[in-house]
């Protein structure tokens, strides 16, 4: 008979693989920070800077306040822990999966995005000198590239948009990578100049067992999740993925299980943990593991919730860059957050409580806010009147 978890345990499952259920630590240390990083297996990159940079969020949710400089040392700096690619989506990923991730460099020609795909077929001679130019003079960004050579050369070879996919071809299938970043702009160089050597010569295992891996790493960080989920974790191919998952069933590594409210089977992490409490306290990112998949997020906890960035502000419930919040076990409220570095504020543009809030739900959110203020390097919170939550947020803050 199959196992069967309630749906609580498998919130507390979920929560457990994903890091919340242990204290956080008095001090942050490097190997904390990389040891967290490995648990996700994943940490999204993305552009948008309203709050604070998205890859730098899930640590803060799970550690609290933590040296962002460190981080970027084991991100961009030697020794490399950690490498860009894409992961989930744009990604940091422990070094030491980049070469399950060889397969998807393989299939750059067919599966890239059309715009990167089109210039390599179209215009090979233009990938092929971006190359050479990484080869000589990289750390290089594509815009760099685009400005020495325009020039040298006229006509649509030179193009910026054309520099940039023949260097996002090269980045996908794997013969450049990312050495550092200036800003936010990404500075390419060859792999063999930027990840431990240990890695390049580690041999490139066959798509099967890559992608293998890759479900039972997804199943780990997840804990306990429907066959959709462990897919979309590592955006794999639809192809050969039900043979991977038997697979890993009758080596012990899944655990088919029922959970109550859900339909279909589900997937346990062999060794998951199913914790009797959980009592964390955190903001989670838009783009945080524990909820990017949002029907998952919608099953686990009953919060429904979108990302409104690209809402027109009229039409947006809840506003542009929306946290949920983390209390014991539940999700209990939203906050829009917004960083006014000027001022030195952390402004709560809107605050929104779950209809199972509990009473503490303002002033531990309060907290939580002053702690994320002080990690930010601003001095205060302010608190305006949108949304039901808002007024007793602005009591507790206070």
């Amino acid at each position: 008979m199959r196992e069967r978890l309630s749906a609580a345990q498998a919130r507390r499952v979920a929560l457990a693989a994903s890091g919340f259920a242990t204290p956080r630590p008095a001090e942050v240390s490097a190997r904390t920070m990389l040891s967290t990083v490995q648990r996700l297996g994943v940490v999204q990159i993305d552009s948008v800077n309203v709050l604070a940079r998205a890859h730098y969020l899930p640590l803060f949710s799970r550690l609290g306040p933590y040296d962002r400089d460190r981080f970027d040392q084991a991100s961009w700096r030697a020794p490399r822990r950690l490498f860009e690619y894409w992961g989930h989506e744009a990604s940091l990923l422990p070094v030491a999966l980049q070469p399950l991730f060889r397969w998807r460099m393989a299939r750059a020609h067919a599966e890239a995005w059309g715009g990167i795909r089109r210039v390599a077929v179209e215009q090979p001679e233009l990938v092929a000198r971006v190359l050479e130019d990484v080869r000589a003079r990289g750390p290089i960004s594509a815009a760099q590239l685009s400005e020495d050579e325009r020039p040298k050369r006229t006509g649509p070879w030179w193009d910026w948009s054309d520099v940039k996919r023949a260097i996002e071809y090269l980045f996908w299938s794997g013969q450049v990578t990312s050495a550092r970043r200036r800003g936010f702009e990404r500075l390419y160089d060859l792999p063999e100049r930027v990840l431990p050597r240990e890695v390049i010569e580690a041999p490139t295992p066959s798509e099967a067992d890559a992608q293998r891996e890759l479900v039972r790493l997804s199943a780990g960080a997840l804990g306990v999740a429907a066959a959709r989920e462990l897919r979309d974790y590592y955006r794999l191919p639809v192809a050969g993925f039900k043979e991977r998952v038997a697979e890993l069933v009758e080596a012990g590594d899944l655990i088919e299980v029922a959970v109550e409210g859900w339909k279909g089977v589900a997937y346990l992490a062999a060794g998951a943990r199913v914790p009797r409490r959980v009592e964390a306290r955190a903001l989670l990112a838009p783009f945080d593991p524990l909820v990017w998949e949002r029907e998952r997020t919608e099953r686990l906890f009953g919060f429904r919730y979108r990302i409104e960035i690209y809402v027109p502000a009229p039409k947006r419930v809840h506003g542009y860059y929306v946290l949920p919040f983390l209390l014991g076990d539940r999700l209990v409220a939203r906050v829009d957050l917004k960083a006014d570095r000027a001022a030195g504020v952390l402004l709560v543009q809107a605050a929104f409580a779950e209809a199972h809030a509990p009473d503490d739900t303002a002033s531990e959110l309060a907290a939580e806010l002053a702690l994320m203020a002080g990690w930010l390097g601003l001095e205060r919170v302010v608190v305006r009147d949108r949304g039901d939550l808002a007024p007793a947020l602005r009591r507790a803050v206070a």
